[in-house]
């Protein structure tokens, strides 16, 4: 079920409202059964890979609670081999296997393993990684086991953030499914509206900005140069409004309700460094990855150059999280090279700062920082979106060596189905999403709202609302792209 669905338009005010009409005591009940059937709205049979992880984790957490020494470390290691090898089957066999066959042919080795024909279940790392998180607290004894089968079973399919994140641990979600939630007018309303402007930014920004990117990417043969360069930035803001406003409409969603998630964005296109940028970017996914990956390599606690391998190890294993493509594992270690040289040019950086004079001038010196960073994203993104390798070196090619056209415009528009006035409006969308952004790192918009009258608030309310319908793309609902991971 998408969020940005006529179908869960009707099924999100009935789940709330027999959540708060029904006893305290039967809500975890009706929140699993609700978050079932929003699962089983994509394909049904796909719960049951989800019932095997539950059992397996529940079992294997109150088994290494009451377990000492080198039987502890085995049970840890049994449930992430469990929850790996459900991903390792689904998600990376037909990977895997397409490599192997490939360096059999080269050698002439016989190889006659064929692929599976399975559809990828939705969200599948997603809650994977969230159960993982949970054994591993287990085991570190910062969580106690939960013996309540059913509140485990809720921790990883709780309906808000069940396909796309924020992947929450449970130290901060586990507990909040005991606690009574009341209805609170304004905890209800600021819910409604985090989930009204990640509707908005969905279906008026992200989706729009598809209709440029999609043949642009879909069709790499057919178009060079500025066309690229423009599709590649589209796709930048695409990626993001998307990703985000999925996040914003399932803390929303779980705040209706009285939940609280953690923040997965923070404006990071506004980052001064790479650094920066996956601090503010799928944050929940980062801090994953840090605490689970990257600090038990010896994070910075070592020497130099194992510093920077463990920082490479650790992005090019969040590359392939987000698919089996050599596309993705290249993205990743793209974003591992810029924080590695970043940190190796340091002193560098610095001293040519204050040569050029920057270091005086702070303010440029951040606008700079800003525009190189999101420079050096975008080139990263154009692996992410592109179908194999070659095509994303055959756009980047053609980025850097196509002379720019006299007409820029003409270039510009061959994309289909687009006119001056289409570019002109996604390019507007773009401009008043970083102003807003901007804005809101110096006022509290939400606070700002907050506290105007009724006479004020529900009229901007309706007129958002207005917005969303009329400008947004409503022909039908589209999957969220961060789903196929």
């Amino acid at each position: 079920m998408l969020f940005n669905s006529f179908t869960f338009l009707i099924f999100f005010p009935v789940v709330v409202a027999i959540y708060f009409v029904i006893p305290h005591r039967l809500r975890w009940a009706w929140l699993l059964a609700a978050s079932c059937y929003f699962y089983m709205a994509f394909i049904p049979v796909y719960i049951l890979i989800l019932f095997f992880t539950i059992g397996i984790d529940y079992v294997a957490g109150i088994l290494i609670e009451n377990a000492e020494g080198r039987r502890r470390r085995l049970l840890l290691a049994a449930s992430i081999a469990a929850n790996v090898g459900v991903l390792a089957v689904f998600k990376y066999f037909n990977f895997l296997n397409a490599n192997a066959r490939t360096i059999a042919e080269v050698f002439n080795w016989p190889y006659d393993l064929a692929g599976l024909d399975i559809i990828l279940p939705i969200g599948l790392s997603f809650h994977t990684f969230q159960a993982m998180s949970y054994t591993i607290e287990v085991y570190r004894g910062n969580q106690k086991a939960e013996r309540h089968l059913g509140i485990y079973a809720l921790y990883v399919m709780f309906f808000p953030q069940l396909v796309a994140g924020p992947i929450e641990r449970p130290q901060n979600l586990l507990k909040q499914f005991y606690e009574r939630h009341h209805f609170d007018y304004e905890r209800v309303t600021r819910g409604l509206r985090r989930m009204a402007w990640g509707l908005f930014m969905k279906v008026v920004i992200a989706d729009r900005l598809a209709g440029y990117v999609n043949p642009v990417f879909n069709d790499p043969a057919s178009f060079k140069g500025l066309t690229f360069i423009v599709a590649t930035i589209f796709f930048a803001f695409q990626i993001y409004c998307d990703f985000a406003g999925y996040s914003y409409m399932a803390i929303g969603t779980a705040e209706v309700m009285g939940f609280r998630l953690m923040r997965n964005f923070n404006r990071p296109y506004l980052s001064r460094s790479i650094s920066e940028f996956w601090s503010r970017w799928h944050i929940s996914l980062s801090t994953w990855f840090r605490d689970y990956v990257y600090i038990p390599l010896g994070g910075n606690r070592v020497s130099r150059w194992r510093w920077y391998y463990n920082l490479l190890f650790t992005f090019l294993l969040s590359g392939l999280w987000h698919g089996a493509n050599w596309t993705f594992v290249i993205w990743g270690g793209l974003n591992g090279l810029y924080l590695v040289s970043s940190l190796a040019t340091v002193n560098l950086r610095e001293s040519t700062a204050g040569i050029s004079g920057l270091r005086a001038h702070p303010r440029m010196r951040a606008i700079w920082g800003v525009l190189f960073t999101f420079g050096l994203t975008c080139l990263a993104w154009v692996f992410f979106r592109a179908a194999n390798v070659d095509e994303a070196l055959h756009i980047i090619g053609s980025m850097f060596s196509t002379p720019v056209p006299h007409d820029l415009l003409p270039d510009v528009l061959r994309a289909d189905g687009f006119t001056k006035l289409e570019l002109g409006y996604c390019s507007l969308l773009i401009l008043g999403l970083m102003i807003f952004e901007y804005v809101s790192t110096r006022v509290n918009v939400p606070r700002l709202i907050e506290v105007q009258p009724a006479w004020v608030r529900w009229p901007a309310y309706y007129l958002g609302c207005m917005a969303i319908w009329l400008f947004g793309i409503s022909t039908e609902a589209k999957a969220f792209i961060y789903f196929q991971f």
